[in-house]
């Protein structure tokens, strides 16, 4: 009787211990279950090269969000639609310009917003106006060497 108690005892640690590992990675990962507190707005640009899922939204250097998912925008045809998720506290307002960067020499791509100076802050599933898109490093230097500059 004291085996079976025993052994009871070691399966019900050991279930809790991996419910803990799974709660862990989950965190660590950055990974959600559920869809999380964020609310999505979108907004389109000529170019997101290099510019992932996954990607960290920022607004003066803080992260805010991530990008949601990149789409081809059906209404133009030739321009990129990203969704970004930002967290539900960080109010953005209507006037805001978003623009792709790359963080260092040959790091990941990601999108930083400036702040406006507008009252109406943008809502769920609301659209970014403003956008710079990406820099084309292979573009300019091809300019560059034809002499198109």
């Amino acid at each position: 009787m004291n085996i079976a108690k025993l052994e009871m005892m070691v399966g019900i640690f050991m279930v809790i211990g991996i419910f803990c590992l799974g709660y862990v990675s989950i965190k660590l990962g950055k990974m959600e279950l559920v869809g999380g507190d964020y609310y999505t707005i979108s907004a389109g640009f000529d170019s997101v090269s290099g510019l992932k899922p996954g990607a960290r939204v920022e607004v003066a250097g803080v992260e805010v969000g991530k990008v949601d998912r990149i789409t081809l925008d059906v209404k133009s045809g030739d321009r990129a639609l990203a969704y970004l998720k930002i967290r539900t506290g960080v109010k953005i307002t209507d006037d805001v310009i978003a623009s792709v960067r790359t963080s260092g020499i040959i790091g990941d791509k990601f999108i930083k917003l400036k702040p406006g100076g507008s009252d109406r802050m943008l809502q769920n599933n609301d659209k970014i106006r403003e956008t710079e898109s990406a820099i084309d490093i292979e573009e300019l230097v091809s300019k560059f060497i034809h002499g198109k500059v």
